[in-house]
């Protein structure tokens, strides 16, 4: 038997995560890789997140004040960063869906930040509220979800 065997077999016997991806089917030639663990997309993930934790936090009637012009700030510098991400991919050639959803995620943002501070009533705004915790949560998750299948091509499309 020769070293690199022994070596190959050692190691499949030692480490059970080197037999689980030898059991994953071979990567499709041309499909696109998720984005998630570039260093843009994985802050766009952190910031929504934590910006998602603070409207959850608040509750239905959020903040108002300093607080509140904090928070606008950040969920601005997101949606400008959202934005980026979409002329990157764009850039790219990807032509996917992530692409697309980003733009209408930033500029989403700043709507969803107007109907928070012009709410008329506390069953507005917990509506608003609410509206803006689902978007930020989308922005995670259209970022982490595994790129799925063009159902026209089998390509994937994320």
């Amino acid at each position: 038997m020769s070293c690199g065997i022994a070596i190959a077999v050692s190691l499949l016997l030692s480490d059970p995560s080197v037999a689980l991806a030898a059991a994953q089917p071979a990567a499709v030639a041309g499909a696109p890789v998720s984005v998630a663990s570039e260093p843009m997309f994985a802050d766009i993930v952190t910031r929504a997140s934590a910006l998602k934790a603070v409207v959850d936090a608040w509750g239905p009637t959020g903040a108002t004040g300093t607080d509140f012009e904090a928070f606008k700030a950040r969920a601005t510098a997101l949606s400008a960063l959202d934005m980026q991400a979409h002329l990157i991919l764009k850039e790219r050639g990807t032509d996917g869906d992530l692409k697309c959803i980003l733009r209408g995620i930033s500029e989403d943002i700043p709507v969803r930040i107007q109907a928070v501070e012009s709410a008329a009533s506390p069953e507005a705004r917990a509506t608003a509220l609410s509206e803006l915790s689902y978007l930020l949560n989308d922005n995670v998750e259209v970022i982490t979800a595994p790129p799925q299948p063009d159902a026209q091509s089998g390509v994937e499309t994320n």
